[in-house]
């Protein structure tokens, strides 16, 4: 996993939009400065490894996350962003997101099959199927909080259509946007990856989205 690539893919992605401002923090060691800034964002892009277990290990940094859920912020979880290998980090990663990958008996596997839209939505405005080969998580945890959680992409695994990409419109108010692929870094150039990715960026953060948003797909010159 590239976390600095993606992350400034999805940094030259988001840049361009009106009225949308990105900062990137990386996250790495104690983060001291994470929970202010979590309190001064609208909405958290996290692409970190085995995210329900990182935003746990600091009481400070799950508060400051549940305190934007609670305020109605938008939150994305990317990949393994979005799992934890112990069951004791479910209940955070759920409420948060909406669905997780976690603990003993999650499932994963790398396959290349075709990418299914299986509800119109803002996220997935302007996209069609595609075939690829990435791995995906699946037979995921989901919220039992409430709101709405819509399955929007899915995948086959061993015949069985599986839920990979959901929009959660939470009872707090805010919006959650969760996508499990992505751990092939070649595939955030594929237009179709940054699309999806984008327009669940903008959807969680309730700005416009535009179907025939331009989407450049360049790879960084440089990732610190």
């Amino acid at each position: 996993h590239e976390y600095a690539y993606g992350q400034a893919i999805l940094t030259q992605l988001l840049q361009p939009i009106e009225g949308i401002e990105v900062t990137i923090s990386k996250a790495d060691g104690q983060w001291p400065e994470g929970p202010e800034l979590l309190r001064k964002a609208d909405t958290v892009v996290l692409f970190v490894s085995e995210g329900g277990r990182w935003i746990d290990e600091d009481p400070r940094r799950q508060q400051a996350f549940f305190e934007l859920a609670d305020r109605g912020g938008g939150i994305v979880g990317l990949h393994w962003a979005l799992g934890c290998k112990s069951e004791s980090h479910i209940p955070t990663a759920t409420r948060l997101f909406g669905a997780c990958h976690g603990g003993a008996d999650r499932k994963y596997q790398v396959t290349t099959t075709n990418v299914t839209l299986t509800e119109s939505h803002p996220i997935t405005a302007g996209l069609k199927s595609w075939r690829i080969h990435d791995e995906f998580y699946y037979r995921l945890k989901r919220t039992d909080r409430g709101g709405e959680l819509r399955s929007l992409v899915t995948v086959d695994v061993d015949g069985s259509p599986e839920m990979v990409g959901w929009a959660w419109s939470r009872p707090d108010g805010g919006r959650s946007f969760g996508f499990t692929g992505g751990h092939f870094h070649d595939h955030w150039l594929r237009p179709d990856y940054q699309r999806l990715f984008v327009q669940g960026i903008l959807w969680a953060a309730k700005q416009p989205v535009h179907e025939m948003i331009a989407i450049p797909a360049k790879r960084p010159d440089a990732v610190s």
